[in-house]
């Protein structure tokens, strides 16, 4: 739902269709330039003032015509250069994958690759760790996500610094991230998985991935502004769009973002109406104008579904994501960078390509209202239908808790990011649960709806009948497991807050009875120092952690600062001193130090709260440089 944007936009349609039309909008109005761009101006137009977004571009093909392509903003503010759809480069992330599984696909075709052998096979200068021994990592589950890879990207994945990129084979040695589940079990999105499979394409090709994809996809499909090659060509430099951060009420340039290290996950960089000639090849059956680039039979293979959690909700196809918005048969890929984020779209029943690219802080923002909306909009859901088996009442209790995402971080820093991405669901009456701030209605065994927008929730259960996770329809890739109260937002922040206060306490009692601790015998006294130490650590760690983090911002997406390296010594300081402590607290009750059973108690709750701001450190990755 996008509130007054949307009703402001439908005013300005239906001023544009003939009197006596209905209000309602449907596929065929997509086939009218001025419905389509009346529309899109109505969403995109204010969400650029209000997110200061510098430049976007919006392009769609149907029926193998382009019936509308529009720049918005600037490719270059200072020199007031406006965004031209034709040869305005804009970055489409992750949508780069798409051309790393057409050439997967183009291999296989010439029986170069099999997609279900060992992915070591095709690897020249490492392996991938038998972590799960006579289950080894495929093709099949790169393309659907199911490899069993955790993620990872701090300081490495997207870069600025050229110095930082090596070549595509040495990232994947360096950066292989562990694999936490066996193939073909469970679904992570997987930045290093694709990009794997592109050195798989570049090793079997003998070329590099970018002048494969340059010569065997882009000149086939005449498409003449688009690259993977990191820096531009200089005869697409002087039009790419430039990316922007806005501060201090003016927009300041940013370098070019550099994905070499992870170059098949997202380095492309392309025009919108090339990205057209792209998704219309996808749509008739891998030709456009008589340039082939796949097989019809392959193309279809491709887009079947190939894992999903449930039969009831779309899943993945061999990595074509098939889309739940509106009532279509949408499949394609979204992309977002730290400054691009981009939408491609083929619906094949209205024979529809869509594209759309926009930049700067507000650009995700837009990308969510315009990419979802003009599905719904244009291709509405059925109506809610609440026809729910009374046999279905009451059950929804044993769906409740905390559920972490599969696509996260198990064995580095970055797992800490799991305390933000949490998603709490509880009952809501006899047959609905809350979750997030949603509230799905039970319509079938294990699986809800949204009432509102249609959305739909499978849960999955193990072979004990136990609830494991959830996946939201259509995308089985960021689907979500059961976590266990230690995991959980609620039990860490809690334990957190309590901590922080306790050791405030010890803080302040300090400073107020000093003199008191100078007439302490000598045992107590050391038991007392070894408290106060232990408290004043443990808050300096956080303050100094949360000042760090916050000062550092994006920075730490593109490199590791020094300071962030410095600051994990304090872990490491302040979990000695909590198990010196805890060696003291036994010697407190042992020889009965301290006035009274009271004060020994009160200091057994600062021990206790320096021993999980240990436990802290260490499962959250935080204690030793991870």
């Amino acid at each position: 739902m996008l509130g007054m944007r949307f009703l402001s936009c439908v005013l300005t349609i239906v001023c544009l269709l003939p009197v006596g039309s209905a209000w309602s909008l449907d596929a065929d109005d997509l086939s009218d330039p001025k419905v389509v761009e009346a529309y899109v101006d109505g969403v995109v137009k204010p969400l650029m003032v209000e997110g200061h977004s510098p430049s976007g571009v919006f392009a769609l093909m149907k029926d193998d015509e382009i019936i509308f392509t529009k720049g918005y903003g600037w490719q270059n503010v200072e020199e007031r250069i406006p965004v031209d759809p034709a040869s305005t480069l804009f970055r489409p992330g992750s949508i780069s994958k798409l051309f790393t599984w057409v050439s997967v696909m183009q291999l296989v075709e010439q029986n170069k690759l099999d997609l279900d052998v060992d992915i070591n096979t095709y690897l020249n200068t490492f392996q991938i760790k038998d972590t799960y021994p006579g289950q080894p990592v495929t093709l099949r589950h790169c393309m659907t996500h199911t490899a069993g890879f955790e993620d990872g990207f701090l300081g490495y994945l997207i870069i600025e610094d050229p110095e930082k990129v090596i070549p595509l084979a040495d990232a994947m040695k360096k950066y292989q991230p562990e694999r936490v589940n066996p193939p073909g079990v469970e679904s992570a999105y997987s930045n290093y998985g694709t990009s794997l499979s592109g050195l798989v394409v570049a090793n079997v090709s003998g070329m590099t991935f970018a002048a494969y994809v340059q010569e065997n996809i882009f000149n086939v499909l005449g498409m003449n502004h688009s690259t993977f090659e990191e820096p531009l060509p200089e005869r697409l430099d002087q039009n790419m769009a430039v990316a922007y951060k806005y501060q201090g009420g003016q927009y300041i340039a940013r370098p070019y973002e550099l994905i070499s290290n992870f170059i098949p996950a997202g380095a492309m960089a392309a025009t919108a109406t090339d990205m057209l000639k792209f998704g219309s090849a996808l749509l008739n059956g891998g030709s456009l104008d008589g340039r082939s680039i796949l097989q019809p039979e392959t193309l279809e293979e491709m887009n079947r579904t190939h894992f999903t959690y449930d039969q009831r909700i779309k899943g993945m196809g061999l990595g074509f994501i098939h889309y739940p918005w509106g009532d279509t048969d949408t499949f394609g890929h979204d992309g977002a960078t730290t400054a691009f984020f981009s939408h491609l779209g083929m619906t094949p029943s209205a024979r529809l390509v869509i594209f759309s690219s926009f930049s700067g802080p507000g650009g995700g923002k837009i990308y969510h209202a315009l990419s979802r909306g003009i599905y719904h909009e244009f291709f509405p859901i059925d109506a809610f239908n609440d026809s729910r088996s009374p046999e279905l009442s009451g059950q929804v209790t044993t769906f409740s808790g905390t559920y972490l995402p599969w696509r996260g971080n198990f064995s580095q820093i970055e797992k800490l990011m799991g305390l933000g991405g949490q998603v709490k669901v509880v009952p809501s009456g006899e047959d609905a649960l809350m979750i997030g701030k949603d509230r799905f209605i039970q319509i079938g065994d294990r699986l809800f709806q949204n009432a509102d927008t249609g959305d739909i929730v499978a849960f999955q259960e193990n072979g004990q009948g136990e609830i494991i996770g959830f996946a939201h329809n259509g995308m089985p890739f960021l689907s979500m497991y059961k976590a266990g109260v230690h995991e959980s937002q609620m039990f860490n922040l809690v334990l957190l807050g309590l901590s922080v206060i306790v050791f405030l306490a010890v803080v302040l009692r300090f400073l107020y009875q000093r003199d008191r601790y100078r007439e302490l015998p000598l045992a107590e006294k050391r038991a007392v120092r070894a408290a106060i130490l232990a408290a004043s650590s443990h808050l300096w760690t956080l303050i100094f952690g949360v000042i760090v983090i916050a000062a550092l911002g994006d920075q730490l997406l593109l490199h590791i600062p020094f300071l962030f390296t410095f600051w994990l010594i304090f872990p490491i300081i302040t979990t000695l001193l909590s198990v010196y402590l805890l060696y003291q607290a036994w010697l407190v009750w042992k020889n009965g130090l301290l006035k009274g059973k009271f004060a020994r108690i009160r200091y057994s709750i600062v021990s206790f709260c320096a021993l999980f701001m240990a436990w802290f450190y260490y499962f959250w990755n935080i204690l030793g440089f991870r």
